[in-house]
């Protein structure tokens, strides 16, 4: 049998880095290992500058701008070979920020030979010497944390955010289309007052901006503060420093907010809390996935079997299945489920470190690419419907019975304005309507037996099920705000 774990990486355990690999590829620059270890040589990289840069270490020497170019450009460069040369390293040090810090030392040696990289002297770089001061002060979990703050918001605002948005556009855009498209209501899945195809997409968009404009207001926190977060070593070994302020001032130059009470690990809330807004997000998503569906088993919604990229039914050729918002409803689901988890066990840490965060962290990429990808199924669903305009007007004018609302109330109105023989309306209205199907002619004969005041009466007889949607169309400006 041939071994599949030793062919392509195509031949994947997971969908994601599989079937689905096309759409959530974007994360991989992100949230990958890969990409995880990028940050923490980012990390390790711009702490040596800063404590350099700002004097804090009596005795380090004050790295030119070349070198400091340098140490950048190992960043920027990283790559296959210097995966693949980690992957070597950790062979030997089973401890992956250990890796990293070596690689890091490895190319402070290989400085020296570095054309155009001098000290701040013009003469020989410095870098070989200042071994001692990468990673100084720090636990890994200094590293880590700034590293997951950084992967975590470039991945959200670079590749999840935009997706989202996209979403609420696309659905703004066909709320505003069909604002004023009358159709049959359902509360508990019975005929209800109508309203307008538009608005109800519109209450769908507005809910989903709303968590949008949550995730886009995260915090994304960090602290480097030593092996309880207490600055212990930082203050025997060099008593002078401000340590406070150089921890405050490095974090924030990463773009990130300070922390400045920790155990040893950053105590993860703002990955919580970012998780349970974007499990939000995916909730309201998953109704929108539903609703749509249900619309089409309705006949309100066409698919067009080209947008939908489906051959439909196996065995049934007149069929086009709904396949984008089932796998939309699926995806959000274990999405949900991992956001969930990840926001549950984050929170806690026993005492001052355990390690349940480092194994739990590992699937965030995993979290994000199973919304990612219902994102996209959703949108590519939505993009491929058209309104049955007909099937929306048969609704409504198979159901007579939802005016025995505006009736009622009207009949009420015109009782507190002095109208006589307006007693008992919801009786009445039920005795007519409930349980049964009224035609327009019953309902019709039903309003001028009433003796309502004549403007009164001539509004009613005038309304349709079609023209009973209120301000619904109106509503959906608000989308605008």
């Amino acid at each position: 049998m041939v071994d599949l774990s030793a062919l392509s990486p195509a031949i994947a355990l997971g969908p994601l880095d599989g079937r689905y690999r096309a759409v959530a590829a974007p994360l991989v620059n992100y949230l990958s290992e890969a990409a995880l270890n990028r940050a923490r040589l980012r990390v390790e990289v711009e702490w040596l500058i800063h404590l350099t840069d700002h004097r804090v270490l009596p005795g380090a020497p004050v790295l030119s701008e070349t070198e400091k170019a340098y140490l950048r450009g190992i960043v920027e460069s990283f790559g296959a070979e210097q995966i693949a040369e980690l992957a070597e390293i950790e062979a030997e040090t089973r401890h992956d920020v250990k890796a990293v810090e070596y690689l890091l030392k490895r190319r402070l040696d290989a400085a020296a030979q570095a054309p155009g990289v001098v000290g701040a002297d013009g003469g020989a770089s410095v870098l070989p010497d200042v071994h001692e001061i990468v990673h100084i002060f720090c636990t890994s979990e200094d590293i880590n944390n700034l590293s997951y703050a950084l992967t975590i918001r470039d991945a959200v605002t670079q590749v999840w955010l935009p997706a989202a948005r996209g979403l609420v556009d696309d659905l703004a855009a066909m709320a505003r289309e069909h604002a004023e498209a009358a159709m049959l209501a359902r509360t508990h899945g019975q005929p209800a007052t109508p309203t307008t195809l538009g608005k109800e997409l519109a209450v769908l968009a507005h809910r989903l901006r709303r968590q949008v404009r949550r995730v886009e207001a995260a915090e994304y926190l960090g602290k480097i503060n030593g092996a309880t977060g207490t600055f212990g070593a930082h203050v025997v070994s060099v008593p002078d420093a401000d340590w406070e302020e150089v921890a405050r001032t490095f974090v924030e130059s990463l773009g990130l907010t300070w922390n400045p009470l920790t155990t040893q690990i950053e105590s993860h809330d703002w990955q919580a809390e970012l998780y349970s807004d974007v499990a939000r997000f995916n909730r309201v998503a998953h109704n929108l996935a539903t609703d749509v569906w249900t619309y089409i088993s309705l006949g309100y919604f066409r698919q067009r079997l080209s947008a939908q990229g489906s051959t439909g039914s196996s065995t049934m050729p007149h069929k086009v299945n709904p396949i984008r918002f089932e796998n939309g409803e699926a995806n959000l689901e274990i999405s949900c489920s991992l956001l969930d988890t990840l926001a549950a066990t984050l929170v806690t840490s026993r005492l001052q470190r355990d390690l349940t965060d480092s194994t739990t962290q590992r699937n965030v990429g995993v979290a994000f690419g199973h919304s990612l990808l219902a994102i996209d199924n959703i949108r590519r669903g939505l993009a491929g419907l058209d309104v049955d305009a007909g099937r929306l007007a048969e609704d409504l004018d198979a159901t007579w019975e939802v005016l025995g609302e505006p009736v009622q109330q009207a009949m009420r109105a015109a009782s507190v304005a002095g109208a006589t023989g307006m007693a008992d309306p919801y009786e009445r209205l039920k005795e007519l309507t409930r349980g049964k199907r009224v035609t327009a002619e019953a309902m019709r004969e039903f309003i001028a037996s009433l003796g309502m005041p004549a403007d009164v009466e001539a509004r009613l007889l005038a309304l349709t099920p079609a023209s009973y949607t209120g301000l619904a169309s109106r509503l959906v400006g608000h989308l605008d705000d």
